[in-house]
């Protein structure tokens, strides 16, 4: 059986390295010394990089610009909200047209913006530097008024502005058309009140006339909607001057009166005396002095002197309608002049 050899380490001098260390035992390991640890030195802004220091800085001017950008597009258009004091704002920018207010409703209004402040902002317009006052108002009139009553009221300084959005310079019939919008949406008006500020519109100069008034502030409203408005044109006309609460009138009603100074020319006479005469205090005694009026009996075609048949024509008779003229002729044997004279009569209604 063969032997075995036992093999020992080679001599460091035939690897040609120096020799091994020799182990020793470890070491413990050195305690820190006491005191608190000196702190990290910090980059300072001479060690940032200039390429970050420029990028930092355009940074920041790109986004200054932007949302100066933002709030000059916003005020621009108009979606900027900011307080303005109350003496800057005109409240008779524009004709109204809420004529009243029930008290109790501002006093409700009142006292919401006693307790919770303004929660919407009202819309002015900006009538350019050099105004006094610098803005007209054209929607939130209720809530203006309503915080200058608070002013003077309390004089505290939180109802001495109003929140509001500025609009930008516009045509007085798109201001109208504003206006109405809001309280369509709102607030109900009253057949009369639309009327009112149609017709207020146009003599103000916004719209060339009715039509072109009803057309634009009420585009939404049917057909129908818009003839029962231009029928309460005619009362705000001829009777605005002669009602005391033209808002109270209910559609049927102010449909009977507007047919009353179409067709009986006496009327309007007939329903000033009866107001008049009754001095009424309330929508209800103003409206039953109008039904009053309304059926007095008037006379009418009907009621004149009919020509007995044998009088009207006693032989052949030919019209003849002259348009250019505007005549007609009546020719023939059965023209007398007994038959001129009914005809004179009865034209005349006697």
């Amino acid at each position: 059986m063969a032997k075995r050899k036992r093999l020992t380490p080679a001599s460091p001098d035939f690897l040609g390295g120096s020799p091994a260390p020799t182990a020793s035992p470890v070491a413990a390991p050195t305690p820190a010394p006491a005191g608190p640890s000196p702190a990290r030195p910090s980059l300072s802004a001479a060690s940032t990089p200039p390429i970050a220091q420029v990028a930092g800085g355009a940074a920041r001017n790109a986004a200054f610009e932007e949302v100066t950008t933002l709030i000059t597009e916003a005020r621009r258009e108009g979606r900027l909200i900011q307080p303005l004091p109350l003496s800057e704002i005109d409240p008779g920018y524009l004709v109204r047209d809420r004529i009243s207010v029930p008290e109790e409703d501002q006093q409700s209004l009142r006292e919401s913006l006693r307790a919770r402040g303004q929660q919407m902002a009202i819309e002015v317009v900006d009538l350019g530097e050099g105004r006094e006052p610098r803005y007209g108002l054209i929607s939130g009139w209720r809530r203006l008024s309503s915080l200058r009553a608070l002013f003077d009221e309390t004089g505290e300084a939180r109802f001495s502005t109003v929140l509001a959005r500025i609009r930008p310079p516009q045509a007085a019939g798109e201001a109208y058309v504003s206006m109405v919008e809001e309280n369509e949406i709102r607030l109900g008006l009253s057949y009369y009140e639309r009327a009112r500020i149609a017709t207020k519109a146009v003599e103000a100069g916004a719209f060339e006339h009715d039509e072109a008034a009803l057309s634009a502030l009420y585009a939404s409203a049917s057909r129908p909607r818009r003839s029962k408005i231009r029928s309460f044109a005619e009362l705000v006309r001829r009777l605005d001057a002669l009602l005391c609460f033209p808002a109270s009138l209910g559609e049927r009603i102010g449909l009977q009166m507007a047919k009353a100074l179409r067709e009986d020319p006496g009327f309007e006479a007939r329903l000033a005396a009866a107001l008049d005469k009754s001095a009424a205090e309330s929508a209800e005694a103003e409206q039953e002095a109008i039904r009053k009026a309304l059926k007095t009996p008037a006379v009418s075609r009907a009621k004149r002197p009919e020509v007995p048949k044998q009088a009207r024509i006693s032989g052949p008779v030919e019209l003849h309608w002259q348009e250019e003229r505007g005549e007609i002729v009546l020719s023939g044997a059965g023209v007398t002049e007994e038959l001129r004279q009914r005809l004179e009569a009865w034209l005349a209604g006697k």
